[in-house]
C-alpha cells in the first residue's frame, strides 16, 4: 500500500511527551482537521495563549506520520493525489 495524505494538521512542538501521537512525534502534540483553517480553530480552543512560533503546518499520512508541507506535496504527487500538475 502507498503512503497517502489524509488530513491537514499542526505539529505544536511545545516540549512535552504526550500520548497517542504519530509515531514521528516523540514531543509535543499534533491536532488534525480537515483543512489548516480547521486545526488552528481547533487549536485556539485548546490554547488560545499558544505561542505560534511552536506551531509547524503540516500533514498527516495514512502511515502515522506527521510531515512538513514540502514532504506532503511529494507524497501526494506519487500516490497520485493530487489532479492537476
Amino acid at each position: 500500500m502507498r503512503e497517502n495524505i489524509i488530513c491537514s494538521a499542526l505539529h505544536i512542538s511545545n516540549e512535552k511527551e504526550y500520548v497517542h501521537q504519530p509515531k514521528n512525534i516523540k514531543q509535543g502534540y499534533v491536532v488534525c482537521g480537515r483543512r489548516h483553517h480547521n486545526c488552528f480553530t481547533t487549536l485556539f480552543m485548546i490554547d488560545s495563549n499558544v505561542d505560534k512560533n511552536i506551531v509547524t503546518q503540516g500533514f498527516l499520512t495514512n502511515e502515522d506520520r506527521f510531515v512538513s508541507r514540502k514532504e506532503a506535496f511529494q507524497i501526494a504527487r506519487c500516490s497520485m493525489q493530487i489532479k492537476n500538475l
